[in-house]
């Protein structure tokens, strides 16, 4: 998506270890309107599919699941990445590890928000090693829902995440695939 690949290259920042910091638009101060494209292109993409319910984590891929939600005219269901005490009891889980914080924790959602008549489109900002994709997989399987694939905004195709979860046979559509990236700058894949 070549509006996406623009603002992260006018807009987005590359940290040691590579980390692409693009939350000058996407997650922290967020560009409503460039959002909103990203949503409605996730919507041109899977309208086909049936979704009922679409899944994020929190908190980067919440803003741009909220606005694919809207295309869809279907409910947000976002994992929580902590227990907390007034969610209750009865939840699915499924451990996560955290490239870009090199932390685990475990994602929770609550069982009454899901169902095994939902068919899950998962929206997140980022797809690098996989674990948090590869743990919602695992949140809608425990439910008896059917994952009708992954949104992603910004998937590090030099990473295997992306490769993994197709290998699944799970459909994975990204906006923006990057190639590589160094302090000189980043290269996306050529589609």
């Amino acid at each position: 998506m070549k509006l996406l690949e623009n603002a992260i290259l006018e807009k987005g920042k590359i940290l040691p270890g590579n980390i692409l910091k693009i939350d000058s638009f996407l997650n922290h101060n967020i560009d409503v309107s460039l959002v909103s494209k990203l949503g409605e292109e996730f919507y041109r993409l899977y309208k086909d599919c049936s979704i009922t319910k679409i899944l994020t984590i929190e908190a980067s891929g919440i803003a741009v699941a909220c606005f694919t939600a809207q295309y869809f005219n279907v409910p947000v269901l976002f994992a929580k990445k902590e227990k907390t005490g007034n969610i209750g009891d009865e939840l699915y889980s499924a451990p996560v590890h955290s490239y870009t914080h090199n932390k685990d924790y475990t994602a929770v959602i609550s069982k009454e928000f899901i169902s095994s008549a939902d068919r899950v489109l998962i929206v997140d900002d980022f797809l690098a090693e996989g674990s948090a994709l590869l743990a919602m997989i695992s949140l809608v399987q425990q439910s008896g829902a059917t994952v009708a694939g992954a949104g992603i905004v910004v998937e590090k195709a030099f990473q295997d995440g992306g490769k993994i979860v197709r290998n699944q046979g799970y459909r994975v559509e990204s906006l923006a695939k990057i190639a590589s990236f160094s302090e000189d700058g980043l290269e996306f894949v050529k589609e």
